[in-house]
């Protein structure tokens, strides 16, 4: 899976900000000793798409002059993101992550622990130097989403009675935060108002939804190839999705089936292609489709100086990418 941004025209002129920001990244993964720095600097080396780093970017004002805060809360944002995939694979078992092997598979699960730990302390003291009590307040924040959403998962892990409502909530909070704060915090680095913070915010956190309802049917139907991770993935570790459930609900004997072979590994290609093919993963599909649609009714009003079209591409580009 290519992990490059997007080549759209808006992200030209940010290129000299993201690879600022690719070298705040480098230094805080890499200044440390080499038994947390070394796995660190192999997430980052992993890539990503940067999405997170271009919103804080694209929702703020552009301004030269604001451009080293702007990078620096881009930076932190991506480290507490990163150290997130770190913890996350460790408790969902994950062997691989892009194509390469988790920091839990390569180092073992108490380097997980530490390296993840190391980036999000990184991500915060990265922050505290821009001298915004706001937006280390609002970082936290977000992580503190982060966590109970990991928790949400936990608590429902195998609950194939879990309701849309609560998967919902729980893609906010999981996934939907950290989005979400990047754009708060462009807007915020701007002196954007307080309206244009919260239309911001809501834009990251639906967008933010919509992506992990793709990354969900993604799981089922993507190669490995092209996820960098096992096909089903979310089956095997008990984690119910969105396509699951609308699946069920439609078809309830198959419950059982995603049951049994959650339990066993057995029958599990085949139980995607299955899901994949199901018109749950269509409903799924076309919810996060509306997400996107309200994510960008959410620009029409004031959002200061923020690129209301690139935020707009990137979104679609998402969407595009599940196509």
């Amino acid at each position: 899976m290519s992990t490059a941004p997007p080549v759209y025209a808006f992200v030209q002129p940010l290129r000299p900000w993201l690879a600022q920001c690719e070298e705040i990244l480098a230094r805080y993964a890499g200044g440390h000793v080499p038994e947390v720095s070394e796995p660190a600097m192999d997430t980052l080396v992993a890539g990503g798409k940067r999405v997170r780093p271009m919103f804080v970017f694209c929702a703020s004002s552009g301004n030269e002059d604001d451009r080293p805060a702007l990078v620096t809360a881009a930076a932190a944002v991506e480290l507490v993101h990163m150290a997130t995939l770190v913890h996350d694979d460790l408790i969902d078992g994950a062997t691989t992550r892009r194509g390469r092997p988790t920091v839990a598979r390569a180092h073992g699960a108490a380097a997980a622990i530490n390296v993840g730990d190391f980036l999000f302390a990184r991500a915060f003291a990265e922050l505290t130097r821009i001298g915004s009590p706001a937006a280390v307040s609002a970082l936290a924040d977000a992580s503190l989403d982060l966590a109970l959403g990991e928790m949400d998962q936990q608590r429902a892990t195998g609950d194939l009675g879990l309701t849309v409502d609560a998967y919902v909530s729980r893609c906010r909070r999981k996934t939907g935060a950290l989005f979400s704060v990047a754009c708060r915090l462009g807007a915020m680095l701007s002196e954007g108002s307080e309206e244009a913070q919260l239309r911001l915010a809501s834009f990251g956190t639906r967008v933010g939804v919509a992506f992990q309802i793709l990354d969900d049917i993604l799981d089922l139907s993507g190669s490995p190839s092209e996820t960098g991770k096992r096909r089903g993935t979310d089956i095997l570790s008990g984690t119910v999705t969105l396509p699951q459930i609308l699946a069920i609900q439609e078809e309830p004997a198959l419950g059982n089936e995603i049951g049994r072979v959650a339990a066993g590994g057995e029958g599990l290609e085949a139980l995607c292609d299955r899901l994949a093919g199901h018109p749950g993963a269509a409903a799924a599909r076309s919810r996060a489709l509306d997400e996107v649609a309200l994510a960008t009714e959410c620009l029409d009003g004031d959002i200061g100086s923020a690129d209301a079209d690139a935020l707009r591409t990137i979104a679609a580009g998402m969407v595009d990418r599940y196509a």
